[in-house]
């Protein structure tokens, strides 16, 4: 089997590496250079490209009608592959990548896929399996939803790191002091629900405290946010007033 993988970034490089541990032959071509001179022979072409630029490169794609194709994306649907693809589906990858930290194992990262029929379900399952073995079907309802999740769970809460990095900076205490407890939180999802594992003063209704954080909290964007969370946790444990 030979793929090309269509973009360089995060995704892209990470899906190279994916696919030369299990020995699949793959190369990776730039979406900005020369695609109507890409190679023919190709048995699978994965756009792995933003999803602003995913129709601009899919119609500059001319090869053979045999091969399959797929994009990476979790927000853009199946057709944008027209009738001069008649074999075409989605290889979305859940999960956070970056060129500067390799994921080297591929085997346990979720794999949604679609295709647009039950024989291209079928070869894009196939290839699915090659990496990993966690693999869902997925529609275009389901695979948005999950991707404003996953923004959620892994931009969100980044940003909530950087905000906690930032209030540090007014102390002597280091980031790495919070390491324990950011790894805590998420070990202990994978044993309870997000809704049984809450804790902190929003939980136990304790809203002197949470007073109290807002005073401390000198950006003003930084206070909302804190006190939109708060509200909603309240809320949703029914300790609001």
């Amino acid at each position: 089997m030979k793929i090309i993988i269509i973009g360089k970034g995060n995704v892209a490089v990470n899906l190279q590496h994916a696919f030369q541990v299990v020995r699949i032959d793959s190369e990776m071509v730039s979406s900005r250079e020369g695609l109507e001179t890409i190679r023919q022979d190709a048995d699978v072409y994965i756009y792995a490209v933003k999803d602003t630029a995913l129709a601009q490169v899919v119609s500059q794609v001319h090869v053979p009608a045999r091969a399959l194709h797929l994009h990476t994306s979790g927000t853009m649907p199946i057709t944008v592959f027209g009738d001069d693809k008649p074999h075409a589906g989605i290889l979305y990858p859940f999960q956070t990548f970056s060129k500067t930290h390799i994921l080297e194992d591929f085997s346990r990262v979720p794999l949604f896929i679609e295709g647009k029929d039950i024989d291209d379900v079928a070869a894009i399952f196939t290839l699915a399996q090659s990496l990993s073995s966690l693999i869902y079907e997925a529609n275009q309802h389901d695979r948005e939803r999950l991707h404003v999740a996953g923004v959620m769970v892994n931009n969100f809460s980044n940003a909530m790191f950087h905000m906690a990095q930032q209030m540090l900076r007014e102390t002597h205490i280091p980031f790495q002091a919070l390491l324990p407890i950011i790894d805590q939180t998420a070990a202990k999802v994978h044993s309870l629900s997000p809704y049984d594992a809450q804790t902190g003063p929003a939980r136990r209704g304790d809203r002197n405290v949470i007073k109290h954080h807002e005073d401390l909290i000198t950006d003003p964007r930084v206070r909302d946010i804190y006190r939109l969370i708060s509200e909603y946790i309240l809320t949703n444990y029914g300790t609001s007033e």
